[in-house]
């Protein structure tokens, strides 16, 4: 699947080829027995083998991303394959505000949710939970039968994404 996809984007180049979750096929090897662990190696090694293989000329660019950039294996991260790393943080506490105030937008939420209150419940919250955290929200309410969404509601919905 690694030489076909890396194939094809050599065909249709100019390309980018991102790959999602690197970590699940390029963690740190170590020694193990397992069938799936020597198919995940033999992945790993295709796709370096496949990284190797481009010339200067070919205008195709490898993107990977990952959330844990520290299982990685240097062999992956070493100069000419993924050489240069782009640090995306967590939202801060404003635009946490920001992505819960636009996915509330369309539900019925009580003027008295406190959503700056919300923001800095949710510290080490990424942006896909605090859109989590308004859909968990919204359920909470639909499971007591409650027309309205409240304060109370966000805070269970917190507590149900932690």
């Amino acid at each position: 699947m690694v030489r076909e996809a890396f194939r094809l984007a050599k065909e249709k180049a100019p390309t980018v080829l991102f790959i999602d979750e690197i970590d699940s096929i390029g963690s740190k090897r170590h020694n193990s027995d397992s069938g799936s662990d020597r198919e995940v190696h033999r992945t790993m090694l295709e796709l370096l083998t496949q990284m190797d293989g481009f010339k200067v000329n070919e205008n195709i660019r490898v993107i990977a991303a990952t959330n844990r950039p520290d299982v990685l294996d240097p062999a992956l991260t070493r100069s000419g394959r993924f050489d240069r790393k782009v640090e995306l943080p967590l939202p801060n506490e404003k635009a946490r505000l920001q992505i819960m105030q636009i996915y509330a937008q369309k539900m019925n939420v009580s003027s008295k949710v406190n959503f700056e209150e919300l923001a800095r419940c949710t510290d080490d919250f990424n942006g896909a939970q605090c859109k989590a955290v308004v859909t968990e929200a919204g359920m909470v309410a639909l499971r007591e039968n409650k027309d309205q969404i409240t304060h109370e509601h966000f805070l269970a919905a917190i507590l149900e994404i932690v």
